[in-house]
């Protein structure tokens, strides 16, 4: 379900605080990419990836296909930056930042 204008709003006034918690290389989405990424998916729900490529259709096309093999959300991307977004079903109160943004 794509993200509505508002959610996509609140997720970038958090996002913008957050630290990149997965970083790509030019080397791409390798296996241990991917599996660090389901990790951080899974308990954060909306994290920032940075990509260490300098050409922005490469840049474009791997943040398209992160999203769709994992299948994430893109919320916002800028420049190397990236914020995606999945919602766990049962997320820890502790480790989501959307729990976390919303209990301060």
């Amino acid at each position: 379900m794509p993200l509505t204008q508002e959610q996509k709003k609140q997720f970038k006034s958090i996002g913008h605080h957050l630290k990149p918690v997965l970083i790509v290389a030019e080397n791409g989405l390798t296996e241990g990419v991917m599996a660090e990424l389901e990790r951080a998916i899974n308990d954060h729900e909306l994290i920032k990836v940075q990509f260490r490529i300098t050409e922005r259709e490469e840049r474009r096309s791997i943040i398209d296909e992160l999203c769709k093999n994992s299948s994430c959300e893109l919320v916002q991307a800028i420049g190397k930056m990236a914020l995606i977004y999945r919602k766990n079903a049962r997320p820890n109160k502790n480790l989501s930042n959307i729990s976390r943004f919303k209990a301060l």
